[in-house]
């Protein structure tokens, strides 16, 4: 019986150990899962508190703990890009990859990337991630912002009122996008604009969080228009303020200055010993100094300051710049010999190639070799970075380098941030010598990164009218800047140009009759305008135009401009009598000048 018994027996033993087996290691699966959730929850707990009490580099170092575990972890995620954002970290932008990479529909997390990217100056980064916001969301007040900066980092600043102008439409009480917009529209030409600035930036002046910001906007603007009296308020409101800076103190010596000498170089002998109290704030006041014509006084304090206090990277490059100013190329070249100068030294080493090409001008070929192998060296060391290749093009610039300036600023251009400075540049090289093609490259950049900006448009279609190149989309770009601006001189000057060309020239003159007279006295305005009249056979006026071209200083393709008037004038002479203009033709006072 017990013999038939025990196969049921090991049968029933077998089944209750593997249902023990299989209960054991459930409550083990289940078990570490809860004690993994545990530990995931209390290192998040953890970091959070750390991020608040403000230990960012701890509660970095605690979220990377669970990361490790959890590499998806959005909680995880989300505190390390905080915690590198508020730390200046660059490494913020990756997390914020990861993120949007996890959350591809999620608009916040799209926008949350481009702002990362921005601030750290990856724009096509940025580009991309506006790019994947579905349209349905372009209409949020969040992404006209982001994507106000994004213009704003490409150089195109009407895109950026516009997209700053939609976010206030959107979300009418929000004091940050009020602020934006009226920080950029202070410094508008049109006085409505900037009169409604001020009074945006008047009413956030009493707002704690935009009080300092809203000040310096309405001191730089009072001081930019000469209104002392409204500077000077701005001024002693900024230094009671208790977010004011150094850089604060700074703004009002520039005000002072204007306002009074005698107070001027009292509060200037103030700041001075707080400034020798920090490398950095005495590096800013040099610097400042030297900006505003004082370099000679920076001299002299340099030689009662202890050498210790030199010392730093960015004081030995304000101390070079003010020997340089006051053209003491020994004294430079014996500065730049030694010292620290850190991430500087491309710097040290451009000094020292103007010392010696200052000082030794006529001695030919030596001083040239040793100019050439110390600017190939700050150049070289220049590379690493794009920021030091914009300084040392603006160094190449202010020294009158053409040549060095020339290939710097094309360097330049192909980083997106710091483009429109660099194109802005060479225009300005290529414009003061009058190499008119290598300008109208220049200003096919300059439309391709700014397309909405009316002034480079007409000034693009303008020149390729002149020069012949791309004639039928110059006519289409005339139209389009005279579509987008009609009251602004440049382009309705281009776009009645344009007109005259396709021989519409009544519609062109009437153009000019409607724009104010003194905007037309300009030479390079009153160009086009003598031409228009000359073909309209109004002699007077178009003789009075022309007066005033050649009174003043124009460019080569509109001497020929200008030639073609006085031929056409003559023709008209001599088979009509004289016609009275419409266009008032007295002088202005205050030309306005027409941009190129």
């Amino acid at each position: 019986m017990q013999r038939q018994l025990w196969p049921a027996r090991l049968a029933v033993m077998v089944a209750v150990l593997a249902i023990a087996f299989l209960v054991g290691a459930l409550s083990f699966r289940y078990g570490s899962r809860l004690y993994d959730d545990w530990r995931q929850n209390r290192l998040l707990h953890r970091a959070t508190a750390l991020l608040q009490e403000g230990k960012l580099s701890k509660a970095a170092q605690t979220t990377q703990e669970l990361l490790a575990g959890h590499p998806d972890s959005l909680p995880a995620l989300y505190l390390l890009a905080e915690t590198a954002e508020k730390q200046n970290l660059e490494e913020a932008v990756s997390w914020r990859e990861q993120i949007a990479r996890l959350l591809p529909s999620d608009v916040d997390s799209q926008l949350n990337l481009a702002s990362a990217a921005l601030r750290f100056g990856k724009l096509d980064l940025a580009r991309q991630a506006l790019d994947r916001v579905s349209p349905t969301d372009w209409d949020r007040a969040a992404f006209h912002v982001v994507a106000g900066w994004l213009a704003r980092a490409e150089g195109n600043f009407a895109e950026q009122e516009e997209q700053f102008a939609a976010a206030v439409k959107k979300e009418p009480n929000n004091d940050l996008y009020q602020f934006n917009l009226a920080a950029l529209q202070i410094h508008s030409g049109d006085p409505e604009k900037s009169g409604k600035a001020r009074d945006t930036l008047q009413r956030l002046s009493k707002v704690a969080p935009y009080r300092a910001g809203a000040l310096r906007a309405l001191l730089n603007d009072a001081v930019a228009r000469n209104d002392l009296a409204a500077a000077d308020n701005f001024a002693q409101q900024l230094q009671m303020s208790p977010e004011i800076t150094f850089g604060d103190y700074l703004l009002c010596l520039n005000f002072y200055r204007k306002l009074d000498e005698k107070k001027f170089r009292l509060l200037l002998e103030r700041v001075k010993p707080f400034a020798a109290r920090d490398s950095s704030d005495l590096a800013s006041l040099m610097y400042w100094m030297n900006q505003n014509g004082l370099a000679g006084d920076v001299v002299k304090w340099i030689d009662k300051l202890p050498t210790a206090q030199l010392s730093s990277a960015p004081t030995s490059v304000v101390v070079a710049d003010a020997y340089a100013r006051i053209k003491n190329w020994s004294r430079l070249k014996r500065w730049t010999r030694t010292g620290i100068w850190g991430d500087s030294e491309y710097l040290r080493l451009a000094y020292q190639a103007i010392a010696t090409r200052q000082s030794r001008p006529r001695s030919g070929g030596t001083a040239n070799t040793e100019f050439e192998m110390l600017w190939r060296s700050a150049e070289q060391l220049a590379n690493e970075q794009p920021e030091r290749a914009l300084v040392l093009a603006r160094f190449a610039s202010k020294w009158e380098l053409e040549k060095e300036s020339e290939a710097l600023w094309w360097r330049v251009a192909e980083n997106s941030p710091m483009r429109r400075e660099a194109l802005e540049a060479l225009r300005r090289l290529y414009r003061t010598k009058d190499e008119t093609e290598k300008l109208y490259g220049v200003l096919q950049r300059l439309h391709q990164a700014s397309p909405n900006e009316a002034p480079i448009t007409a000034d693009l279609a303008r020149l390729g009218l002149n020069l012949g190149q791309n004639t039928e989309q110059s006519h289409q770009l005339a139209k389009e800047a005279y579509d987008r601006a009609p009251n602004e001189v440049n382009c309705a000057v281009t776009y009645a140009f344009s007109l005259s060309r396709l021989g519409r020239n009544a519609e062109a003159v009437a153009i000019v009759e409607n724009l104010p007279p003194e905007q037309l006295h300009d030479p390079h305005a009153a160009i086009y305008v003598a031409l228009l009249l000359a073909e309209a056979s109004q002699i007077g006026a178009a003789n009075n135009y022309i007066a005033i071209a050649e009174d003043g200083k124009i460019y080569p393709e509109e001497e020929k401009l200008l030639d073609e008037a006085k031929t056409k004038l003559a023709t008209a002479s001599a088979t009509s009598p004289p016609a009275r203009s419409p266009v008032p033709a007295e002088l202005s006072p205050t030309p306005t000048a027409l941009p190129r």
